[in-house]
């Protein structure tokens, strides 16, 4: 809702948290929705998997999971719960490095002054739950620190299936925000696994890498129309390129995660005149990222992420006296405690400080208690949280299940507390989200984008 132009204004104060330009914001939306529904599948694969992991039938599970195949000269004798961690969730990341760069290149990120809060709370909502995790298993004297990185990450997807389920009506600017903080978040979570969670590094793989990765790079940068517009190549040409990124990552000790993310940065963003110039972003004639994009997230949402879930968040949980003995393991007492308490406050924190330090003001739209929200729906860890528990634990080990246990708790209950704080909310998002959809002159777009509301 528009503020009161007769509202004082401290000098030199500036306003973060806007809503956006309306191409930013119907950019956003598409985003989420998509998201909304990788979310949904996630949910029905993890109850699957807890189902089956725990029914009479839980010994085939974990028979399936573990059974291995590959080819063992080239590392890549595998088990099928490996194949899904490694493998396919480089789909997602693929999709990360794309979301990544476009943000970046011509999204909220590539201004510093509009993105340094969301920034910022990314970083304070992974230092606070770490240390949170650290300090338990210190106090506790477990063997668990290696876990350190499993309470750091935000599940987007999971997310914004809660926000779905409770019919929320998040303004745009606080899904803006969530958003960007998401993306951000998994930029930081790509770093930690590449250089905390990379083990007997072979650096004459990781230089054979850099031959199919410069091969698919140059590729997508001289001709990106010719993959734009032949779906088919994309499957022919690049693919193997990227497998072959893949395998080497693997081998080189790198987790092989981040060979998607490197071949996601490859690809071009903005699209290029005939004159080799870069043109702007146009939602007519989208770069080949966004292509890219719309052809391969229902891969990764519809497929990859739930494929992996299955196979990860199954843990025999023995019944209530189970589910008891392992909640009182650090290591899920750090997980759940690193989320729920840790996530909101490092990420309340940091925006604090940061608006305060800067001289900033929040948008008229935007409460602290809405942040707050915000903050609490960021410990829904999920995704990333198992992915790191697998990395840090052997899968199987007392320490992996009870880790899954915490995630599981920890999302859960942030779920819960961020459904009861922002549905109280709700009324007044209506409101706001009424007031974004006016167009009194007809013209497509709502007035509020052309009132110097928006960015």
């Amino acid at each position: 809702m528009a503020s009161d132009p007769s509202s004082p204004k401290p000098s030199g104060a500036r306003t973060v948290l806007s809503r956006g330009s309306y191409g930013e914001t119907l950019r956003i939306s598409e985003i989420l929705r998509k998201e909304t529904v990788g979310g949904i599948l996630l949910l029905i694969a993890t109850v699957a998997a807890l189902i089956w992991a725990n029914s009479p039938a839980a010994d085939t599970y974990f028979a399936v999971r573990d059974f291995e195949f590959g080819y063992e000269p080239w590392h890549l004798k595998l088990s099928i719960g490996a194949w899904a961690a490694d493998g396919l969730l480089a789909i997602f990341f693929f999709l990360v490095g794309l979301e990544l760069k476009k943000e970046f290149i011509a999204g909220d990120l590539r201004d510093l002054k509009q993105a340094i809060v969301p920034i910022a709370a990314a970083v304070g909502g992974v230092i606070v739950p770490a240390l949170v995790y650290v300090a338990v298993n210190l106090i506790a004297g477990s063997d668990g620190l290696r876990g350190w990185a499993i309470p750091t990450a935000t599940d987007i997807a999971f997310a914004l299936a809660v926000l779905a389920v409770i019919s929320s009506h998040l303004p745009s600017a606080l899904r803006i925000f969530l958003l960007t903080l998401a993306v951000v978040d998994d930029l930081i979570a790509i770093a930690i696994i590449a250089f905390f969670y990379s083990e007997d590094v072979h650096p004459g793989y990781l230089l054979w890498m850099l031959l199919p990765l410069a091969a698919f790079t140059l590729l997508v940068q001289r001709v990106p129309r010719f993959f734009g517009t032949r779906g088919w190549a994309a499957w022919v040409i690049l693919l193997p390129l990227g497998i072959a990124v893949w395998a080497l990552m693997h081998a080189s000790g790198v987790h092989a995660t981040v060979a998607g993310v490197l071949l996601g940065f490859a690809v071009p963003v903005l699209r290029r005149g005939p004159d080799r110039q870069k043109l702007p972003a146009n939602p007519d004639a989208p770069g080949l990222s966004e292509i890219f994009e719309h052809r391969f997230r229902p891969v990764s949402t519809g497929f990859a992420v739930p494929v992996f879930a299955f196979f990860s968040a199954g843990v025999a949980l023995g019944g209530w006296s189970g589910m008891g003995a392992a909640v009182t393991d650090p290591v899920a007492i750090g997980i759940i405690l690193g989320l729920v308490v840790g996530k909101p406050i490092g990420i309340l924190f940091t925006t604090w400080a940061v608006t305060t330090g800067t001289r900033a003001k929040l948008d008229a739209d935007v409460r602290w208690i809405d942040l707050a929200g915000i903050g609490i729906l960021g410990g829904i860890g999920f995704t990333v949280s198992l992915l790191v528990n697998d990395l840090s634990f052997e899968v199987g080990s007392l320490h992996n299940d009870d880790a899954k246990v915490g995630i599981l708790v920890a999302s859960v209950l942030s779920a819960l507390l961020a459904s009861a704080l922002l549905t109280a909310r709700n009324r007044r998002y209506r409101l706001i989200e009424a007031e974004d959809r006016r167009d009194d002159d007809q013209d497509g777009i709502p007035d509020v984008y052309q009132d110097g509301e928006g960015r």
